[in-house]
């Protein structure tokens, strides 16, 4: 699958353009504050049915506009895609394909199998769990549709057992067969997710190592471990052993809501011990081993979107990456650049097809 034709209405700072891609290789250069990550995020809202940069929906639309449109157009088995996602302000979001409308937004994740890299990224070290979690549920979940509509259903159901433990302190009162149902449908969720993530980090972390020693020329040693309190109990002993500690709290303290990754850089913590250097090509192998998970698990090679991707690299480490992605093995690719002699030095190098972009 690629993507043909891109038409924005009203998004972010883009009032209303149309481009034309390449099958390949498609460069967007300009200064900063120019749209160029913009029109990365549009490309992701299609496959995703939200921003990679902007969580909150309604702040996508143009400023003093009241609503936006996104339309792309792909090849995909020879016949064309029509993928639309708009938003009215005071109103739901609304997601076409072929001009029907998806009654839910999950059954239109891993239609377009999609792979960003960004400086956004940095958060995956930066910042808590949730984000780590996010990240292997995202790659998971464009592959797996039961995987995603169980974290759905778990995470409904946690949020209602919290809020049954809210009651219980402020009405001074506990009723453990109510607790029980819930922590019966969170455990048996719970199980089923535990042992997707385990199988999946199992296959993913000898990708994610092969990446970095590719981009890193095998000078490094990195590794990932899969954190979970399930590794030892189950959860439901898990939340019958914790029920005082719940109680207590009034939220639910143990579960694969707790589960982490551990970034590591010679069996060290990356965040403490990694040059800015090595934190990014860390992140860029991660996202290629996703590019490689999803590629293998759907059969064809994901859209890859570099945003601002050289920045903090040295030119060896530019030039590694420039030749890994073209390779065969890589479909289309959209990247930004603010360094436009810089970009057309790494293009000149390749071998595939190209557009450049002058923003």
């Amino acid at each position: 699958m690629y993507l043909k034709q891109l038409s924005l209405t009203q998004y972010k700072n883009i009032r209303s353009k149309t481009f034309d891609f390449n099958p390949k290789i498609n460069c967007f250069v300009g200064d900063n504050g120019k749209g160029k990550s913009n029109i990365l995020d549009a490309i992701y809202h299609l496959a995703f049915g939200k921003s990679y940069f902007n969580p909150i929906a309604s702040q996508n639309i143009q400023l003093g506009e009241d609503f936006f449109v996104v339309e792309g157009r792909y090849e995909r088995e020879e016949r064309e895609e029509k993928i639309v996602c708009s938003l009215k302000k005071g109103q739901k979001k609304v997601m076409k394909r072929n001009g029907k409308v998806y009654e839910k937004l999950s059954d239109h994740i891993g239609l377009i199998p999609t792979v960003i890299i960004s400086p956004a990224d940095r958060d995956l070290i930066a910042e808590g769990s949730s984000t780590r979690r996010k990240f292997m549920d995202g790659v998971i979940g464009q592959t797996d549709a039961v995987f995603l509509q169980n974290l759905i259903e778990y995470h409904k159901i946690l949020s209602q057992r919290n809020a049954l433990l809210k009651f219980f302190a402020l009405n001074n009162t506990f009723e453990s067969d109510t607790l029980a149902v819930y922590n019966d449908q969170l455990s048996q969720r719970s199980s089923a997710l535990y042992e997707k993530r385990k199988a999946f980090m199992e296959t993913f972390i000898p990708v994610f190592n092969t990446r970095y020693q590719d981009i890193s020329e095998g000078n490094e040693r990195v590794d990932l471990e899969y954190e979970s309190q399930l590794h030892q109990n189950s959860h439901k002993a898990l939340l019958e052993s914790n029920l005082e500690k719940d109680k207590i709290l009034q939220y639910t303290s143990t579960g694969i809501h707790k589960d982490d990754i551990n970034f590591l850089l010679e069996a060290q913590p990356i965040k403490k011990f990694g040059s800015q250097g090595q934190q990014k090509t860390f992140l860029i192998a991660l996202k290629l081993a996703q590019f490689d998970f999803l590629k293998k698990q759907t059969g064809g090679a994901p859209l890859l979107l570099l945003d601002d991707a050289f920045d903090k690299l040295d030119q060896k480490r530019v030039t590694q990456i420039i030749s890994l992605v073209d390779q065969n093995d890589f479909g289309q690719i959209f990247l930004t650049d603010t360094h436009e002699e810089r970009t057309l030095n790494a293009l000149q190098s390749l071998k595939s097809s190209y557009e450049l972009f002058k923003l």
